[in-house]
């Protein structure tokens, strides 16, 4: 979860305006779905996790940290895309 924090901290401080964009919403929601299909059918028999190792809430099969960190990469990506393009 810390992953979150730094990626929206990094957001501010390199001022891209990428959580005030519509396009970045509606790529992460494609993202999600795309996540949903694939990780979920992953997590139902293939990848398995220490228990103590997660909170344990999880959505569908998908554990909640997955989400987070999906989150996180996908997002610091586009910042560096973004900050590559001003360049």
């Amino acid at each position: 979860m810390l992953s979150v924090l730094v990626v929206i901290l990094v957001d501010n401080i390199a001022r891209t305006g990428l959580f005030k964009d519509r396009r970045y919403y509606v790529f992460l929601i494609a993202i999600l779905f795309f996540k949903l299909l694939v990780n979920g059918a992953l997590t139902a028999k293939i990848v398995m996790y220490d228990p103590a190792q997660i909170t344990g809430i999880r959505i569908m099969t998908i554990p909640i940290e997955d989400f987070g960190f999906g989150f996180s990469m996908v997002t610091l990506a586009v910042i560096i895309w973004e900050l590559s393009r001003k360049k």
